[in-house]
């Protein structure tokens, strides 16, 4: 099975809903090696409050243990800098927001380039990127 990352919106899901069990059954995973994306922990880290935090820092001692923490390098920002460039052509740049659609896209790259599936609850903005971009990913629904 190939290895799979969670993308940002599927951990917030996840802490708003407080479903640690959610993590634990790995429903969407398989059994698969899980990673975490240095993206989506500095995504965590930004947007959390207090009760969040102790959460988040579990998380990342936990895949830090296993060494399953994916780090963009050179190549997948330089990646993700052209494919960014080729949404802004056909779609609007400003439409899609910088920001958000930078950091999914570094997230994109450097997975594909390991070849670790993406799982997410955002499907437009990776739907986009894989116009431009070859990654494997998977949309769920959460709630």
């Amino acid at each position: 099975m190939r290895p799979a990352l969670f993308d940002t919106t599927i951990y917030i899901a996840a802490l708003r809903n407080e479903a640690h069990a959610f993590f634990e059954s790995r429903q969407f995973t398989a059994g698969a090696p899980l990673w975490l994306s240095s993206v989506v922990l500095e995504e965590l880290y930004a947007g959390a409050g207090e009760a969040e935090r102790w959460r988040i820092e579990r998380l990342q001692r936990h895949f830090t243990s296993f060494k399953r923490t994916l780090v963009p390098n050179l190549q997948d920002w330089v990646r993700a800098g052209k494919v960014l460039a080729q949404v802004a052509a056909k779609y609007g740049f400003e439409q899609i927001g910088r920001g958000r659609l930078t950091s999914d896209a570094l997230i994109a790259t450097s997975a594909g380039r390991l070849g670790i599936r993406i799982i997410t609850s955002n499907d437009r903005d990776f739907r986009r990127l894989a116009e431009f971009s070859p990654f494997h990913w998977q949309t769920v629904v959460v709630e």
